[in-house]
């Protein structure tokens, strides 16, 4: 469910509702991978692609009405007779798109009684629909926008627009390519089921226990061990899963636990996990949603994106890992034992399942320019035909049939969740809010643009509160990111800094859903996770900022300046992650962990010809800290 928000509210339907509810899932799989192949080219019959996205929208919409509840204690093993009659009102509103749009397509601008009567009650439906997998706050939300299209003649300032009447605002969002059927739902139907798909079979080709042996062997051996394991197997699974509760519940029943036994505090673990796992959604190549939605807005490659986005997301974990490893040392933390390391070659011998797969991918999506979808089916493919040569990696047809099955239904959230985002976007434009807020802004801001900046860092993790990072990261681009590119900024480090910013809602008090799942799991006081969290991501916090003003970190520049900086950048955020742990050969006092944030600033943040003078005041409290130890390591037994 989209970050657990709907767990629970499924219901066990007996083999008639249940075999249809099954099906439309699996369905949804089947017509994402198919279309996502482009087998549609070879009709004879040109297909809209607002058809096909209104076909997955009823599909979606039916299976969640017959599917789930519509409260909590609402009938579990029937569907009422209302939710049937949600489920026909969905072919109704959605088959009138998928027959119709050809002839709708001539006149977009009407507003016959078809339209906005068909319309309004596809709007309630996604609504609905959206209340019960994800809970009111995105319903809320839209609903805010909606209102506000409709009754902006009524608000003050630069805010006061002539409002639109309610048949335009249903007919609008209902067929407009800015609204419903828009870009996030196309993103999502063309592009997400198929990288989805793709995770799923390399988890039933036992891709995942690769993994997690792989970080294991590499990274057991090592004080902290178990944490470093966390962080190297969450980045790998985040790069395929792009969600970062899917994560933490996936992952962390196995590395929290591991951490635990090895000395880690609870809350710790659950800390580490949650921002591991929160950084597979920066982390190359797949980067879940949210990179396909930048690539799209900015209308450039998907390779450029990742290419901007490895230096940050290389810092993010860099960071993460510096801090576990003083962590391992402050709480004296041993390595697991070397007799329960799995073994190289059991590992290689079935790594190739993993690795040819995601080399496919790579070689496709960046060396050959296919899109992303068809790359990630080209990568599913070649999962299924290298998975063949191993019995322990092959799956049978009951394996792949439950692999469709859950595509679907973690699909299934996406869908509706993008349907709603569509909307909003739609009311947005609609109300022209989203160059009015961007105006207002540049008002407040006073044409600072670190006051700008950090305005909108707020706004992000503000609005991010309990939603995914790509629904927050598709408002604040349509509503800020022309502000940010007005200053001068450029496009992609301005996308950049607003997807890790939505992101940081995950990790960030009150309302950090990874967090919350990781401590969970540990056990452990939410609070005091989150703060923790919050302090582990402490780096994602200020390089959005320092790319903003450095263009090297996001490739822009040459090979040689590009290097100088990464290299100025690790440099920087480990020293920044000594102040943030407090400890280096020893717990250091306030005064320490001042300086060394300070010089960490100075290094990450200051121009090439001007960072020595952070490294040289980084290097002073090293050796007077070095130097005290020293000092208090050779003083006789009883001196005082």
């Amino acid at each position: 469910m989209s970050e657990e928000a709907g767990l629970g509210k499924f219901r066990k339907l007996p083999p008639g509702p249940g075999w249809i509810v099954r099906g439309l899932l699996t369905s949804l799989a089947v017509l994402g991978g198919l279309w996502a192949l482009e087998l549609h080219h070879f009709f004879a019959t040109a297909i809209f692609k607002e058809q096909y996205l209104a076909l997955i929208l009823v599909i979606a919409l039916v299976a969640t009405f017959i599917g789930t509840k519509a409260r909590k204690r609402g009938p579990a093993d029937h569907v009422p007779w209302y939710d049937w009659c949600l489920a026909g009102l969905s072919v109704l509103t959605g088959g009138h798109i998928v027959i119709f749009f050809p002839r709708l397509v001539l006149d977009l601008a009407g507003s016959g009684p078809d339209r906005w009567l068909l319309g309004g009650v596809a709007i309630l439906l996604i609504l609905e629909a959206t209340r019960r997998l994800t809970g009111w706050s995105l319903v809320v939300l839209a609903l805010v926008f909606i209102l506000y299209t409709k009754f902006s003649g009524y608000m003050p300032g630069v805010l006061n627009i002539p409002g639109a009447e309610w048949d335009r605002i249903a007919a609008y969002l209902y067929l407009d390519a800015n609204a419903i059927y828009g870009l996030p739902l196309d993103v999502t139907s063309s592009m997400i089921i198929a990288f989805i798909l793709f995770g799923r079979l390399l988890y039933a080709v036992k891709g995942d226990k690769f993994l997690t042996d792989f970080a294991l062997l590499s990274m057991g051996r090592f004080r902290g061990g178990p944490a470093k394991v966390a962080v190297i197997a969450s980045s790998f699974f985040g790069t395929i899963s792009g969600s970062a509760v899917s994560n933490v519940v996936m992952d962390g029943p196995i590395t929290i636990p591991m951490m635990k036994r090895s000395g880690y505090p609870a809350h710790l673990a659950a800390a580490t996990e949650a921002v591991a796992s929160t950084g597979g959604q920066i982390m190359p190549p797949v980067m879940g949603i949210t990179a396909f939605l930048i690539a799209e807005f900015l209308q450039i490659t998907y390779a450029e994106v990742i290419l901007a986005a490895i230096i940050p997301a290389v810092l993010y974990y860099v960071a993460l890992f510096v801090q576990v490893d003083l962590e391992a040392a402050r709480w004296k933390m041993s390595a697991l034992a070397v007799e329960s390391l799995p073994k190289l070659a059991n590992i290689m011998g079935r790594g190739w399942v993993f690795m040819i797969p995601i080399a496919v991918l790579i070689w496709t999506l960046i060396g050959e320019g296919w899109r992303p979808g068809k790359s990630a089916m080209a990568a599913a493919i070649t999962t299924l035909v290298v998975s063949m040569f191993r019995a322990d990696t092959r799956p049978s047809l009951k394996d792949l049939a439950r692999t469709l099955e859950d595509t679907g239904r973690t699909v299934l959230d996406l869908v509706v969740i993008t349907s709603i985002a569509g909307m909003v976007i739609g009311a947005l434009q609609l109300s022209a809010l989203a160059s009015n807020f961007s105006l207002l802004l540049l008002d407040v801001s006073g044409g600072n643009v670190f006051v700008l900046l950090g305005m909108t860092a707020l706004a992000c993790i503000f609005l991010g509160m309990g939603m995914p990072t790509g629904i927050i990261y598709m408002l604040l681009a349509v509503m800020l990111a022309s502000a940010l590119t007005e200053f001068g900024i450029k496009p992609i480090s301005a996308h950049l800094f607003l997807f890790y910013f939505g992101m940081l809602s995950m990790v960030t008090p009150p309302v950090c859903l990874a967090t919350f799942a990781a401590a969970s799991i540990a056990e452990t006081d939410f609070w005091r996770a989150g703060w923790v969290s919050m302090r582990l991501a402490v780096v994602a916090y200020i390089v959005p900022f320092v790319m903003v003003f450095q263009p090297a970190l996001v490739g822009d520049g040459t090979i040689m300046v590009i290097l100088l900086s990464l290299a100025k950048a690790v440099v920087g955020v480990a020293v920044i992650s000594v102040a943030a742990v407090g400890y280096l050969f020893e717990r250091i006092g306030l005064a320490p962990r001042v300086l060394f944030g300070a010089a960490g600033l100075m290094v990450l943040a200051a121009p090439l010809t001007h960072w020595l003078t952070g490294l040289g005041l980084g290097m002073a409290v090293i050796l007077l800290l070095w130097a005290r130890q020293t000092r208090t390591i050779d003083r006789p037994t009883g001196a005082t």
